[in-house]
């Protein structure tokens, strides 16, 4: 059976992701498909589902700034939020209840509260997930976005404890004790190497002192995942450990995926509440717009985060399987609320990616919702007078820079969307400002006489770089621009756009150890 899922889940993927979609999308439908053809899951499918989750949370912690979570565009939007989409929600239901004379909708006030608040959620692993494709997970929009996710995750915690019965067990005061382990995870890093024995070590922290730990005295594992992440985002090799687990991690997300997809065979009419609850889908988007516009937030960065926040989440699920095993609930919204998470993905998924599309049709609307001050991370600038600007202050960016420099001497810049990559930047003496090269109004408030004879694109993505190297020949700059790409193909469709110098990371990373080399070899004779 195992063969024939992940046949399922390769083959359903790849049909996706040629037509656009994520593959996530394709194992969500690989889910119903095997369902459909009435075979049996393959046993351990939950518990690889359940471990895909814990380490994506441990992966947020890695990458998590505490806090950003205290300031109010985080906690006070949230809050409001699930207050208002909740009350909406519930409005929902009570006339799917009454237009509906299906046995499932027949409910108590109470009990379509709680589904209301169940639908107020959206899916931490669906918007992290899209996030990181995009490679936006540290963009000021994604760190909104995650930071209300990580907010909206703090109420399930108390929620879950409330609706299941369970009081933490008194030893549970003992986790405000866990950082003075912190010295303990440092070592313990710093001695594991590289390699099995590194990745080992990440799996011990999250799963067997986070999880298993918080999962001792009553907590939920995942937040213990989460809390132990963000314990160790400080050393020097967190982002190391991110991407050694990785591939592990994206792996073991494909059994999520495909576990939502195997909830049932739902009914005309479960399929029918299911699509009717996504086509509210942009109300839902329009709350959080509106609140997070609240805090100075522009229409843009306010939009793309509502983007990542259109969907529901895994949460609504769990709150259904419980009141569903306590009795308050019929079976039959299992699969009502499999279906309702299911499709809000497939409908998210082209909205995330596309985001920027969007954003152009909707411009002079959303414009409307901006208030009269910007919030000091969110402003637009201006680069000025410059005559070269390096687009991604990584280290490939950073090492451009400085070779720029004799050249040009002040006449440049970088430009990054990464708040503490800028402050490492200007620390070591870089004139570096804080902007997205992927932001419309970004390249609007460009001046086309500005002088510059030299643009880099250094960004990690590559649809990012694609998309700054569009918008330069769109505005009519005339000057060089070079880029990095990491395979052929981003090298042939970065030159067929009139990039100059397209730079293989890998081929010319060769090139250039050959050349170091013969150098030292001819110093040395």
């Amino acid at each position: 059976m195992l063969v024939i899922l992940v046949s399922f889940a390769f083959a359903f993927g790849l049909v996706l992701s040629r037509v656009g979609l994520p593959p996530m999308v394709g194992f969500l439908v690989a889910g119903f498909a095997y369902n459909m053809a009435g075979l049996t899951p393959p046993p351990g499918l939950d518990f690889v589902a359940d471990l895909g989750i814990t380490l994506l949370l441990f992966s947020i912690g890695l990458k998590l700034d505490v806090r950003g979570l205290l300031k109010a565009e985080i906690w006070a939007s949230t809050t409001v939020q699930m207050i208002v989409t909740t009350v909406f929600m519930c409005g929902v239901l009570l006339l799917l209840q009454f237009g509906l004379g299906a046995p499932f909708m027949e409910m108590s006030l109470a009990t379509v509260v709680i589904l209301g608040f169940a639908l107020s959620f959206s899916s931490t692993v669906f918007a992290v997930k899209v996030l990181e494709d995009k490679g936006d997970l540290t963009a000021f929009y994604g760190r909104i976005a995650i930071g209300i996710l990580i907010m909206q995750d703090l109420f399930a915690v108390l929620f879950l404890s409330a609706s299941e019965g369970k009081i933490p067990s008194p030893w549970a005061v003992c986790v405000l004790a866990l950082p003075l382990l912190r010295p303990v995870f440092y070592r313990l890093l710093d001695v594991a190497g590289r390699g099995e024995l590194f990745i080992l070590c990440g799996l011990f922290i999250a799963l067997g002192v986070g999880a298993e730990g918080f999962s001792l005295v009553g907590l939920k594992p995942d937040l213990g995942a989460l809390v132990v992440g963000v314990l160790i985002a400080g050393h020097r090799r967190a982002s190391e450990l991110s991407k050694a687990l990785f591939g592990f991690k994206e792996l073991m997300l494909v059994g999520f995926f495909l576990s939502v997809g195997m909830g049932g065979l739902p009914t005309g009419e479960m399929l029918l509440v299911a699509v009717l609850l996504c086509l509210v889908l942009p109300v839902k988007t329009g709350i959080y717009h509106a609140i997070v516009s609240w805090f100075g937030i522009r229409a843009r960065t306010s939009l793309f985060s509502s983007l990542s926040l259109t969907n529901y989440s895994e949460f609504g699920l769990i709150v259904t399987a419980i009141a569903a095993g306590q009795g308050i609930l019929s079976q039959d919204w299992l699969l009502v609320m499999a279906m309702t998470v299911s499709l809000s993905f497939a409908v998210s998924s082209p909205l995330s990616t596309h985001s920027e599309k969007v954003y152009r049709s909707m411009f002079g609307w959303l414009r409307r919702f901006e208030r009269g001050f910007c919030h000091p991370h969110d402003a637009p600038i201006d680069l000025g007078s410059v005559r070269a600007v390096v687009f991604g202050m990584g280290r490939i960016g950073a090492g451009a820079y400085d070779g720029l420099v004799p050249t040009f001497g002040k006449s440049i810049c970088g430009v990054d969307h990464t708040p503490e990559r800028v402050d490492f930047n200007r620390s070591q003496g870089r004139n570096v400002l804080l902007g997205d090269a992927c932001d419309t109004e970004f390249w609007l408030k460009l001046r086309s006489d500005t002088g510059l004879e030299l643009v880099i694109l250094a960004m990690p993505n590559h649809q990012g770089n694609m998309y700054a190297a569009h918008q330069l020949k769109n505005l009519g700059f005339e000057c060089q621009v070079a880029a990095i790409a990491r395979y052929p193909e981003e090298v042939e469709e970065l030159s067929a756009i009139g990039v100059c110098t397209a730079f293989n990371m890998y081929e010319q990373a060769g090139e250039g150890l050959a050349r170091k080399a013969m150098e030292g070899c001819f110093l040395t004779a």
